[in-house]
Formats: C-alpha cells, sequence, structure tokens
C-alpha cells in the first residue's frame, strides 16, 4: 500500500508505540491516584506537557490535553466566543466552521473571511473587518487542511492585537504542528494540535492556552487538566503523543526538505492536461490538493485504490459532501473533482511517482470513458 492521506490521519510510529507500552501494561496507573504509580505518572503527564509547550517555543503557555483537536478548537471557541463579533475564515477545518455555525444559533455575531485562490485567509478583509470594531474572537487556521496553504498567524495575531489588545486569537495548529518551522507567539492565546496527524494516537489532542487566560471547560468533572478538561487523562495515548512529537521534531529540518522533494517529483509527473492545481508553492508541502479536469474525484480515488495508492478527496471529516465548501471558497465552484495528496517522510520516491503515475493514468481513462 502506498498511502497518500497523511492530512486525514497517520500511521502511529512504531517506536513511540513500544516506548509507551508499559503505560499501558506495567505502569497503567491513574494519574490523579496518591500512591507512588499515580504520582509518577502525573510527572510523565507533565513531562508530556512540557516537552510540547518547548517544541511549539513558548514559555507564556499552558498544554491542556484532550481527546482530539475538535475538542480543542470547541473548548477554545465556546468559552471565549461569547459577546461581541466572532471572525473565522471560509477555510477552517469542520470544527471550526460548524461551531462558528453554532455560535450564530446561540445569537452571537459571526462572519467568514473570504479566502485567496489557494485557499489562504484575504487578509485585507479580515483586518478592515477588525478595525471596523465590536470584533472579540478571532479563529485563524494555521495550514489549510484541504490545500495546505499557510496563514502566518503570529503576524495576523499581533495586528490584530495592535488594533484591539483585548481581542481573542485562536488558530487551529493541527495541520501545522511538527511539520513546518513555527515558534508560538505570545499574541496567541489559544492554539489546537493533534496526536494522530504525526503518527501518534487517535483520541489525543491538546488546547495550548496562554497563561492566565480564564477559558470555561465543555466537560465539568474531577477537575483534571486545570480544571478544563475533566476525566481521567489517557497516559499511554498521551505518551504516545509526546515520543512522536520527538521523533518529529528531532529530524523537523530533513523530513521538511525530503517532503519537498517528494511533493516536487509528485508535480513533475503529474499530467497538467488532466488536472487543474490548486495548492501553489507557498502552500505546506506536506498537502497536495489537485483537481481532475471532467471527472469525479471519488471514481478516482476508488480506481487508484484497486492499485494500492490510497489518496484523499478533500478533508475526510466532509468527504461525504459531493463538493468542498473549502474549495468553492478558493473560487473553484461546484468542483467534484478534488484528489488531496498528502505525504509523509517515510514514503520512498519510487512509491511517489508511481502513485502519480497511476493518478494520470486513472484519470485519463476515466476522462476517456466520460467523453463517449
Amino acid at each position: 500500500m502506498i498511502y497518500l492521506d497523511n492530512a486525514a490521519t497517520t500511521q502511529p510510529l512504531p517506536s513511540a508505540l513500544a516506548e509507551a507500552r508499559k503505560f499501558n501494561e506495567e505502569r497503567f496507573f491513574n494519574p490523579s491516584a496518591l500512591y507512588r504509580g499515580g504520582l509518577e505518572n502525573n510527572k510523565e503527564l507533565n513531562a508530556a506537557r512540557e516537552f510540547i509547550l518547548k517544541s511549539l517555543g513558548t514559555a507564556a503557555h499552558e498544554c491542556v490535553f484532550t481527546s482530539c483537536g475538535t475538542e480543542s478548537d470547541d473548548t477554545a471557541i465556546f468559552s471565549s466566543a461569547k459577546r461581541g463579533t466572532a471572525l473565522t475564515t471560509q477555510g477552517e477545518h469542520a470544527a471550526v466552521y460548524k461551531s462558528f455555525l453554532e455560535l450564530k444559533n446561540r445569537g452571537v455575531d459571526v462572519k467568514f473571511i473570504s479566502l485567496n485562490k489557494n485557499g489562504s485567509v484575504n487578509e485585507d478583509e479580515l483586518l478592515e473587518t477588525v478595525t471596523k470594531g465590536n470584533v472579540r474572537f478571532v479563529s485563524v487556521v494555521h495550514v489549510n487542511n484541504e490545500t495546505g496553504a499557510v496563514n502566518d498567524v503570529n503576524a495576523l495575531a499581533k495586528t490584530i492585537k495592535l488594533i484591539d489588545k483585548n481581542i481573542l486569537f485562536h488558530s487551529d495548529g493541527v495541520q501545522a504542528y511538527g511539520k513546518i518551522p513555527f515558534r508560538l507567539s505570545s499574541d496567541i492565546d489559544l492554539y489546537s494540535i493533534s496526536a494522530h496527524k504525526i503518527n501518534g494516537l487517535k483520541g489525543v489532542g491538546a488546547l495550548i492556552r496562554k497563561k492566565n487566560l480564564s477559558v470555561a471547560p465543555l466537560l465539568y468533572g474531577g477537575g483534571q487538566e486545570y480544571g478544563l478538561r475533566s476525566g481521567t487523562e489517557n497516559i499511554f495515548g498521551i505518551k504516545v503523543f509526546e515520543y512522536a512529537a520527538r521523533e518529529k521534531f528531532a529530524h523537523q529540518p530533513e523530513y521538511l526538505e525530503k517532503v519537498r522533494k517528494l511533493n516536487s517529483l509528485f508535480m513533475s509527473v503529474l499530467d497538467k492536461n488532466l488536472f487543474t492545481v490548486i495548492s501553489d508553492a507557498a502552500c505546506s508541502p506536506y498537502i497536495l490538493c489537485v483537481a481532475a479536469n471532467g471527472v469525479k474525484g471519488e471514481v478516482v480515488l476508488h480506481m487508484l485504490e484497486e492499485y494500492g495508492v490510497i489518496v484523499g478527496n478533500g478533508s475526510a471529516c466532509s468527504s461525504k459532501n459531493r463538493y468542498s465548501r473549502v474549495i468553492d471558497a478558493c473560487g473553484y465552484k461546484n468542483n467534484d473533482g478534488i484528489i488531496r495528496i498528502s505525504f509523509n517522510p517515510y514514503l520512498e520516491e519510487e512509491e511517489v511517482k508511481f502513485a502519480a503515475e497511476k493518478l494520470n493514468e486513472c484519470t485519463a481513462r476515466l476522462a476517456k470513458v466520460m467523453k463517449k
């Protein structure tokens, strides 16, 4: 199998699983327990917390473990956007976009900012809207999960704080963390990440919260995680997250360079007569979004699967929708030919070349059938 849907999820890293195995077997203790095993596991939780903050280059934030990126996003949004105007972009993951629709249902004034052709936010429109006043909360995705467009969230947060220092700024960093170089600015109040996008396990995420920022919990109970996320922490999943993150950051420059080369190789083989390329050079090399001209991306996806090549057709969380609202917002209206190729640094060049060749072959074959 040649797996090219790494923006949907990644294969858990065997070395991280092996290293964390003891926390699922002999060291299974509840981290809140007061006997030695519990206290030692609590120290291990804090070690994971400290590494994640160190990897983001911040001493101004705290790390709150959650069950996923969606929970992190929802905690940030519903605890912060209660009055005034809340801004986000048309390019957000469903975890943010649908939460903003729910805010609207609850009576909050919500605005969605338009996108550029590659899926990045229209910064002029965003800042102009902030300048008009009454904005209290802004959420801008760091890396677009469908196109790979990168928003300079540090710079945006800084500019917005200069306009009004009381505006809270959140970013969904799920597709950025561990992949592209980034140091979290103190201008960003809340930042969401997820384990399974960097070869950790599903069911673990984190909300990076600025110290002393008041955040209301979604879950009530035992008061774990600074009182923000009640429920016994998943010590095994959190340690896998930590170990996977350590491996990613230890090799981040070389992994980024390798993925750039794999992306370029794929593009060099791709038949540009068959596809419209949506991702551009400014996008994260980990994600490449193209549209197969005149054919359905879902059909191409299934044809590729017969050759052992796995790709996505946009966001996995919204894959049942015929058209992508994000791609529509980029200006490619009603395009059902979307194919998302997302890389990992463990792929070989021969695999990527084979996948691109089969994508050309399947799309050409389908296009020929459609013309009959």
